[in-house]
């Protein structure tokens, strides 16, 4: 034991040959190879591989950013290879089919069935816990009807609009070119054409790869104006008007959050911004692009729409929404509030819920803000029945859809389509690696590496993202004819079960509140959301009272 000492004497702070043992062992070895090699020059090739753990072990010992690696020497970097090795291993060996998050095998399995033309049957029953309380179904019909042979669509648009769009029940959610690759977004808008449906192009601008793929496009507007800025980055109407003009550019999205991570900006760093990205987000090559978290074109509920209105006119006419994530519910009202005081009129609004998300974002934003699909969902329905606004402003919903029963479940609760993101990025090949954010995606979908590109086929995955998009609406009527309606925007809130113990279950309108058409201007009161539409301000985000205020003097009024 002295002896090793005094060999590891050279490292500094060593708290023993225990600890030591490798670059202990590396040094003996080196030893007898040293010792060998005198008699066979051959021998002193063993010295190589000790010298190295040697030097690992020196700078291990030195450096000060690692506890585990002063402390074990080149031992250390076993934890960090098998660390390395976790995700993996839990992926292909560990999991089970409905283990992952934040879609299981058996969700991606799906998805990747429908998109390569495979049979998607399941044999022997379900395997989901029926009586867990995350088990929600659909209703059937005891009188079920033959499904629909029409392509259910949507028409989007109200009179202001010269050129309305009917649309599918089913669209490619808002992922930005730079975010995703170019043979990726290629592949989608190409797929969108032979499926006849829309891809929103993120708020990263219209790129020469969804114009390459001929798809209808739902072009993004977010608070960089990207695309449609001026040299400081504010909203530049030339601009917009000469890329909304173009044919294959359906609708315009005005973008005030998303789900992933609500009320938070982004920034794409200088390295990242390449010659491409530049001309297409009309900023400079290399520079960090900013994207603020709240708009400069407008402060108010009542300026939204003045800003949506001149972008329609700006367009030719063509229908202008807006999508968020649902926080304060005050707000919602309040531009409901502004629609009806303006006389301006949204033609959609498309729901977000906090389960969605694509590339990365900050871990507590993702996970604790922002209001889940469902109740988003729920809010903004009854804000526009409530207002007697649901016939002229469609909803549309996104967020973890990926199936015909999300699609069904959606609509049942009142989107009048939805839109689907990690599905699609599934549908042409994506693994869920969760590398988005590394430019080192295995597949090619998320990064901007040509090498890492070279493996997407964009002919063969535009097929898979067609196949894909057809046979989940086709489930989705299936689902519809099961229930015995015939048309699947006949489905209502009652056909949709929760489970919320083992022994009881609620329809969803017994679950959720659901107002009655024009109850919130007729009689706010009699409804869950009296005080919020009281606060809301069609001239202000900010709440005209203090709600919380509100609540507690309501509740010592029910105590008393």
């Amino acid at each position: 034991m002295r002896d090793s000492e005094t060999i590891l004497g050279a490292f500094r702070g060593l708290p023993g040959t225990r600890r030591a043992i490798v670059p202990v062992l590396a040094a003996l070895l080196a030893i007898v190879f040293l010792l060998a090699g005198f008699w066979d020059a051959a021998w002193l090739w063993g010295l190589v591989p000790c010298l190295a753990v040697l030097a690992l072990a020196v700078h291990d010992v030195r450096q000060r950013s690692y506890a585990v690696l002063r402390n074990y020497p080149a031992a250390g970097w076993a934890r960090y290879f098998f660390q390395s090795l976790r995700p993996y291993l839990r992926t292909y060996i560990v999991e089970g089919n409905r283990e992952g998050r934040p879609f299981n095998r058996e969700q991606r399995t799906l998805v990747y069935q429908r998109a390569r033309n495979e049979a998607d049957n399941h044999p022997f029953g379900t395997e989901l816990d029926v009586y867990s309380s995350e088990y929600r179904w659909l209703t059937h019909s005891m009188a079920p009807v033959e499904p629909d042979t029409e392509d259910p669509r949507v028409d989007i648009g109200g009179s202001e609009c010269a050129k309305p769009y009917n649309g599918s029940i089913l669209n490619i959610s808002a992922m930005s070119f730079g975010a995703l690759s170019a043979r990726a977004i290629e592949a989608l808008n190409t797929g969108a054409h032979l499926g006849n449906f829309a891809h929103d192009t993120g708020e990263g601008g219209i790129s020469p790869y969804h114009r390459k793929g001929g798809g209808d496009l739902i072009w993004e507007v977010g608070s960089g104006y990207f695309g449609c800025r001026d040299d400081q980055g504010r909203f530049d109407p030339n601009l917009f008007q000469e890329a909304a003009s173009a044919e294959q550019v359906r609708m315009v999205e005005i973008k005030l959050s998303q789900g992933a991570k609500p009320g938070h900006g982004g920034v794409l760093p200088g390295p990242k911004v390449t010659q491409e990205i530049a001309e297409t987000r009309k900023v400079q090559v290399g520079v960090d692009c900013v994207s603020p978290a709240g708009h400069s074109a407008f402060s108010t509920p009542r300026e939204l729409l003045e800003f949506a209105a001149r972008m329609r006119t700006l367009s030719g006419g063509k229908p202008v929404g807006v999508k968020l994530c649902v926080g304060h519910p005050h707000e919602v009202f309040a531009l409901v509030k502004a629609m009806l005081a303006s006389g301006i009129y949204l033609d959609y609004i498309v729901v977000d819920g906090a389960e969605g998300g694509t590339g990365a974002a900050p871990i507590e934003l993702s996970n604790h803000v922002g209001l889940p699909l469902n109740d988003g969902l729920v809010i903004v329905r009854n804000a526009l029945i409530g207002a007697g606004l649901k016939d002229r402003v469609r909803l549309g919903a996104s967020g973890k859809v990926y199936s015909g029963t999300g699609i069904a479940q959606a609509i049942a609760l009142g989107a009048d389509w939805t839109n689907a993101a990690r599905a699609f990025m599934f549908s042409v090949g994506c693994i869920q690696s969760m590398r988005c954010h590394t430019d080192t995606c295995p597949t090619g979908v998320a990064t901007q590496d040509p090498g890492r590109q070279r493996g997407l086929v964009v002919e063969d995955k535009a097929q898979q993202v067609a196949r894909f998009h057809q046979k989940t609406v086709a489930a989705a009527v299936q689902i519809a004819a099961s229930a015995g309606v015939k048309r699947i925007h006949d489905l209502e809130p009652h056909h949709l079960f929760h489970r919320i113990s083992p022994t009881a279950a609620r329809m969803a309108d017994e679950i959720y509140p659901f107002v009655g058409r024009n109850q919130l201007v007729e009689a706010p009161e009699d409804t869950p959301y009296a005080l919020a539409w009281q606060a809301a301000d069609p001239d202000s985000f900010t709440a005209r009272h203090n709600i919380g205020d509100a609540h507690r003097q309501q509740a010592l009024q029910r105590l008393s």
